[in-house]
């Protein structure tokens, strides 16, 4: 069975974000790039698919500019086979991402596409349930546990309310949460043996895909500072500044 795996190259997680002086956006100049987490766990996932005798192949995609070819390469060092790169300087949204994947799809045919829940930058949370909707495929998002069997998946998802185990047949979507597995460093000689991997360039023009942004950002703003704590020396103090200054009782 072949896995695709979707890897989006996002600001690091370390990095402290800081707004662009003319509120357009986020600043990526001179930023340490990585990739998603959540995609890092779905390589992972599909990386111990294969070792477990459960995969045949594994596809990493990415889309944006010749930069996200380090991200592809990370995917490739962990232990994917080969990569695509979609190659486009667009702001690619939910929906143009989810269009592209359902190209990719239908010339891959993959039995499983695994997708991080969201990525860390916009926090969209929708590519992975718009792409099961224009494959019209079953879909388990959320997931934190994952058992593949010859046609079907039994997936925990992480819900509200705690777990919720379902079971959908395959070829699938499955979007990745924190608790489905911890992902693996990319050793130095896999690093090595991942820059002799291919890597397929197409782009949206290619692939017959619109990728026009639907929505438009107005303006970027930080989160306005918290004002600091006080200490209260007695109950009837906190109780006092309760009623009087938050005026909550």
């Amino acid at each position: 069975m072949k896995v695709l795996v979707a890897v989006k190259r996002v600001v690091d997680y370390n990095v402290k974000i800081r707004v662009k002086s003319d509120n357009t956006g986020v600043e990526t100049a001179n930023v340490k790039m990585s990739m998603n987490p959540f995609d890092e766990i779905g390589v992972e996932e599909a990386v111990r698919l294969k070792e477990a005798g459960k995969a045949t192949e594994i596809v990493a995609v990415s889309m944006g500019p010749q930069a996200c070819q380090e991200t592809i390469r990370t995917a490739l060092a962990m232990g994917a086979d080969r990569g695509i790169l979609v190659l486009t300087d667009a702001e690619l949204q939910p929906l143009a991402v989810a269009k592209i994947l359902k190209v990719l799809c239908d010339k891959e045919q993959p039995g499983l596409v695994i997708l991080g829940k969201q990525a860390i930058d916009d926090d969209c949370n929708q590519t992975g349930q718009m792409l099961a909707a224009l494959l019209d495929w079953p879909q388990a998002t959320f997931a934190s546990k994952l058992e593949l069997g010859v046609s079907d998946a039994r997936v925990t998802r992480e819900i509200d309310g705690g777990l919720e185990t379902i079971t959908v047949t395959l070829p699938a979507v499955l979007t990745t949460d924190l608790r489905l597995n911890e992902p693996r460093y990319a050793s130095l000689p896999n690093i090595m043996k991942a820059k002799k991997k291919p890597i397929d360039t197409v782009d949206p023009a290619s692939l017959g895909v619109d990728v026009a942004p639907r929505l438009s950002t107005l303006k970027v703003n930080e989160p306005a500072k918290r004002q600091a704590g006080v200490k209260v020396a007695t109950v009837a103090d906190l109780v006092a500044k309760l009623k009087t200054e938050a005026k909550v009782i």
